[in-house]
Order: structure tokens, then sequence, then C-alpha cells
């Protein structure tokens, strides 16, 4: 059985792993940008001998939501449907995710994690062995994503951070997680 020595990956594996479910377990690592999802999707993917697909590789900074309909068609209907998935990421030579880029295969397998702003939503929720929720205050989010994108880009984070608290408000998904995470450890 996958394991790991950190005792909140430990539990969020055997949580998938347990989850009554036929077919693929997917466990979503969801939560504001900056929250540390990525941090903790690693290691939880690496305990789980899992396959990782982020969602960065579908968002636009400049369409918060509009990516959505591709994700559910080249990554969750062919997951579901025991079937590789075969997606094409964003271009990631265009700063702004606006225009595609190279097509990836991620062989199906039985236990995925997909990790990113929104994974858990309310239209794949009951789908999903396992809903984590990674949260973090807007202030150390925001100075974590300017480090790596710049000052430059303080506008379209304070934009997407809006958007994200929107979403979120509405969509409720910290509400239905399984596990809740503070992303400052």
């Amino acid at each position: 059985m996958p394991g790991s020595s950190d005792p909140i990956v430990a539990a969020i594996a055997e949580a998938t792993l347990a989850a009554e479910l036929d077919g693929v377990r997917i466990v979503g690592i969801d939560g504001p940008s900056g929250s540390g999802k990525s941090t903790l999707a690693v290691p939880l993917a690496r305990a789980l001998d899992a396959p990782l697909i982020p969602v960065d590789d579908f968002v636009s900074w400049n369409d918060f939501a509009g990516w959505w309909p591709r994700f559910e068609q080249q990554v969750l209907d062919p997951l579901f449907d025991g079937r590789d998935v075969r997606y094409q990421q964003r271009d990631w030579t265009d700063w702004t995710g606006d225009t595609l880029g190279p097509w990836r295969t991620v062989p199906w397998a039985p236990v995925v994690v997909v990790e990113g702003v929104t994974c858990t939503r309310a239209a794949i929720s009951s789908r999903l062995a396992c809903r984590v929720w990674v949260e973090a205050p807007p202030a150390d989010r925001l100075r974590r994503g300017l480090q790596r994108d710049g000052q430059e880009h303080r506008g379209l984070w304070e934009r997407w951070m809006r958007e994200e608290a929107s979403f979120f408000a509405s969509d409720g998904a910290a509400g239905r997680a399984d596990f809740r995470v503070s992303g400052i450890r």
C-alpha cells in the first residue's frame, strides 16, 4: 500500500483508497491560487503512485471559467470511461494561457490526482473519491504569486483573486471538502 511520512498526505491517501467507488478514484486538490495546492499534490501523487494532472495546463488569466468544458471532455470523461487521457495543454510560451500548445497523454490509472483551482466544483464533486481544500490567507497567496510571476502582474493576480472568491462563495467547494489543509505548513 502506498504511503507517506507526512500524516496529512497519508490520511488523504488512505481516504482516497478507501472510497467506495467503481472505476477510477480521483482525488481533487482545490483552493485559491497561491494557497499551496501543488505543494500538497506532488507528494500525494507520489504516495498513491498516481499520475498528477494540473489544472494550470488548462487555465487562462483572461478567462477564469471558460476552460472547464475542455477539461471535462479531455480529462474527466476519458477517466470515467476507463480510457487514457489525451489533452491539449495551454501554450506555456503564452504567459496569459490564451493559446493551446502540445498534447499530453496520461495513461488511465485506478487513482489520479487532479490539482488546481475549482477542480472539486459542484458539477463533479460527487464523483470524486476525495476532495481536499487548501487554504492560506489572501495576503500570503498574493505575495507568493507575485514572487513567482513578478510585480508587473499584480493587477492580474488581484482580478483573479476576486474571481476566485466569487466562484468559491457561490460554489461552496470548501464546505464539501473531505480534508481542509492549511497551505502554511
